[in-house]
């Protein structure tokens, strides 16, 4: 975005609501990513008990095999949720060195800017921690409907 400061003086008012709409996006975001974490670590836990129930019951062994298998998919794709990189975010000191004596309107113009592009890397994080929470949702259904059917095969 190249605009002469003329230009950049008179849409102010354009950049404040554009750079605070950024911040408000990015907030929830995060709010977003950090719900994705805390449903995967109770998936986890779901699936953990499970697995523990089952194994200390007489079951159909090749479907409760089955079953672990789904378990044990589960734990890893629980794992990937987490590894995915962290939420980004804007780094004050740089931005303090770059900026602190350009006009308000250039600070914001680049201010903006910069969240429209941290918003984007963290979108690709987003989309990749929600494809393997449902990895591991869907697992985890897979895992609970096996399990109920080699326990009641056994009965």
């Amino acid at each position: 975005m190249t605009m002469t400061p003329a230009e950049l003086e008179a849409q102010k008012d354009t950049l404040e609501f554009l750079n605070d709409e950024a911040a408000s996006r990015l907030t929830r975001q995060s709010d977003s990513l950090a719900k994705i974490d805390t449903k995967a670590v109770f998936l986890i836990g779901f699936a953990a008990t499970a697995a523990q129930f089952l194994a200390t019951h007489k079951h159909h062994d090749v479907l409760a095999y089955i079953a672990f298998a789904a378990y044990a998919v589960t734990l890893l794709a629980r794992v990937q949720t987490i590894r995915v990189a962290e939420h980004k975010d804007l780094e004050p000191r740089p931005m303090l060195v770059a900026y602190a004596r350009s006009p308000k309107s250039q600070v914001l113009a680049e201010l903006a800017a910069s969240r429209a592009t941290i918003f984007e890397k963290n979108k690709r994080r987003h989309e990749l921690k929600a494809r393997y929470w449902a990895v591991s949702l869907w697992s985890l259904v897979v895992g609970l409907g096996l399990s109920t059917v080699a326990l009641l095969l056994h009965t």
